[in-house]
């Protein structure tokens, strides 16, 4: 979400490291969708014996910039891209998270999730609180259009790879976690898909067919004060696991 033209749409120079590691490059020049500094960003994408894809993130720069990389592959476990994600069952690592406004940006509130639709720290069906009521008069599902959140990981320590989230889809029986050294996770169910986008071999993307699990630092850090800095200043190195 870094603008129009944002790095997600941007060719990054590919190294095959090995035949399971691939390592992508790209230089951010100074003033690119108006963030300062030129930064060097590298990607490093690994399939692991242990049936793991390995994500790791790194930045520097030369001028105070704000740096919040994540990924944002979308998932369908079924294997059937047709299906919806609402039988799937959802757990996150998180007792609070983060409320967005009509605009989709949060408000800078960190507000417990117990006793509301967004409690995720027991595993539950995605589907269990979509409903057209409570889409209709929970503040937070309706300005999401459902579940389109950060949530705030219940880490043990700062920096450890540590469990964030895990989905298990029913009729496949295939299971998924999600493991990183990041303070939040973003989880977005496929709201606003239309069937005017389309996918990968030409697949259309229709509504609540795929989640995305994206761990991050909040959103809008330089907002919010209290917000764990994404500040990155010369000298300095940006680094981000995630583990699916």
């Amino acid at each position: 979400h870094g603008g129009p033209a944002g790095w997600q749409y941007q060719v990054y120079d590919a190294e095959l490291v090995n035949d399971s590691t691939l390592k992508l490059t790209m230089d951010s020049k100074d003033g690119d969708m108006n963030f300062p500094g030129n930064v060097k960003a590298i990607v490093t994408y690994e399939l692991t014996a242990d049936n793991a894809l390995d994500i790791k993130y790194e930045a520097t720069t030369d001028k105070t910039t704000v740096i919040n990389m994540t990924n944002h592959s979308y998932f369908n476990l079924s294997g059937d891209a047709n299906n919806t994600i609402l039988n799937d069952s959802l757990y996150l690592n998180s007792t609070t998270f983060t409320p967005v406004d009509s605009t989709y940006m949060t408000t800078g509130e960190i507000v417990p999730t117990e006793g509301t639709l967004f409690d995720f720290s027991v595993m539950k069906r995605i589907g269990e609180e979509i409903t057209e009521e409570n889409l209709k008069n929970d503040e937070q599902m309706r300005n999401g259009n459902g579940y389109d959140h950060n949530w705030v990981l219940d880490r043990k320590t700062a920096s450890d790879l540590e469990l964030a989230a895990s989905v298990y889809e029913p009729a496949s029986g295939r299971y998924m976690e999600v493991w990183t050294d990041q303070p939040a996770l973003q989880f977005y169910g496929g709201n606003f898909f239309d069937g005017t986008t389309t996918g990968k071999y030409g697949k259309t993307l229709n509504y609540r067919e795929s989640i995305a699990l994206e761990t991050q630092k909040y959103p809008d850090t330089p907002h919010h004060a209290h917000f764990p800095s994404t500040l990155l200043k010369p000298g300095e190195q940006y680094t981000h696991v995630c583990v699916y």
